[in-house]
């Protein structure tokens, strides 16, 4: 099955306003510039992402926070970025703080199909106890704050029950891939690129990659021959994600 569209801008075309995605990256590492800056010039606003972060100011998702088209984000990683601390702290962005690691294994779990696991990270914490801030009134009061979550005792050890992340697209950036939607990762990308795209759970989802050739040949990848933009993205006919390179 051949799953190329011919440009950026086409493979986040059907991204609606008030859509969830999951972004790959890790700190500048991995980021899918090019179909975030494709995302902001389509125009799609209200959007929910799950990522370690929100980028820097005038990088990555740090440009699409600074269009004010972030309503809400799930994280682990909150420095580095003014904006995102002005918008956080004047109740104009709503933040949920997970540890990292359990950050990744929600959107594995959710690509799995697991509704929940229990985990022994942030037991005796707010993670677990509820209380965190996840909205500010503009006067700096809590307006929305993280409910207790369920723990249970296993062997001796306390844990606490974690929900499963399913979004409606991803966003990540891959080293090569082929027709077939199968993706290579290499240097810092796999640390947080591959969960990413399993949203929805889905059995046979849309896979979507793209290539440069100035960096690497996919085998048995051909781009398509009106690429003049030198890369390509693939996609299946069903929704979850898409990815660049």
């Amino acid at each position: 099955m051949d799953k190329v569209v011919a440009s950026a801008a086409e493979a986040v075309a059907d991204i609606a306003d008030g859509s969830s995605l999951a972004v790959g990256g890790f700190g500048m590492s991995g980021v899918p510039a090019v179909l975030i800056a494709a995302l902001i010039e389509q125009g799609a606003t209200d959007l929910e992402t799950v990522s370690n972060n929100l980028g820097i100011d005038g990088y990555g998702l740090g440009n699409l926070l600074a269009a004010g088209r972030i309503r809400r984000t799930i994280g682990s990683y909150v420095g580095n970025n003014k904006e995102f601390a002005r918008q956080y702290l004047a109740g104009e962005l709503e933040l949920e703080l997970t540890p990292q690691g359990t950050l990744a294994e929600r959107l594995r779990a959710g690509g799995a199909g697991v509704p929940a696991f229990f985990t022994p990270a942030g037991v005796g914490t707010m993670v677990a106890d509820g209380g965190l801030p996840w909205r500010y009134h503009p006067d700096g009061t809590v307006a929305v704050a993280s409910p207790p979550k369920e723990t249970r005792e296993f062997d001796g050890v306390t844990y606490v029950l974690e929900r499963s992340i399913v979004t409606d697209f991803a966003l990540v950036h891959a080293w090569k891939g082929d027709r077939h939607g199968n993706l290579v990762y290499r240097r810092s990308s796999p640390t947080s690129a591959p969960t990413a795209p399993r949203p929805g759970g889905s059995p046979s989802p849309r896979w979507s990659t793209s290539w440069s050739p100035a960096r690497s040949t996919p085998t048995p990848c051909t781009p398509p021959e009106s690429t003049s933009s030198g890369w390509y993205t693939c996609r299946t006919p069903r929704s979850p994600w898409k990815s660049e390179q």
